[in-house]
């Protein structure tokens, strides 16, 4: 058990409610792990640069996209593919979100904790 890796963040929810969080998560882990490339076009990764990266990309979707996913073995066609499925999110979280910020008054809120959970989570 002790080489089971944790996720390194909340995987992807197959309703997408979390898709830009962790787009900004894989791509930042990718980076640190120098795989950044795999999910690029026409990238000159290797198989196991890439076999790693899916692996990953797997790890970190829910259990019901993986199983959608199933045959895909190509991170890039990977992440083509959950992008092309959640990319329209950006659409209806941003006006939600400038919705949200306007309409932030501090008076609502009991506590400054309250507060300042609601502004970091239109924040995000």
């Amino acid at each position: 058990m002790p080489n089971i890796e944790n996720r390194k963040f909340i995987a992807l929810d197959i309703s997408g409610e979390n898709y830009l969080s962790v787009v900004l998560d894989v791509k930042l882990h990718l980076n640190a792990k120098k795989l950044r490339h795999t999910i690029d076009e026409d990238n000159a990764a290797s198989n196991e640069e890439r076999a790693t990266a899916l692996i990953f990309l797997r790890y970190h979707i829910d259990d019901g996209l993986k199983y959608e996913y199933l045959t895909v073995e190509n991170p890039l066609e990977l992440w083509q593919n959950l992008n092309d499925r959640f990319e329209h999110l950006k659409a209806v979280v941003l006006p939600k979100a400038l919705n949200d910020w306007s309409q932030l008054r501090f008076k609502d809120f009991k506590t400054i904790s309250e507060y300042n959970s609601t502004l970091f989570k239109i924040v995000s």
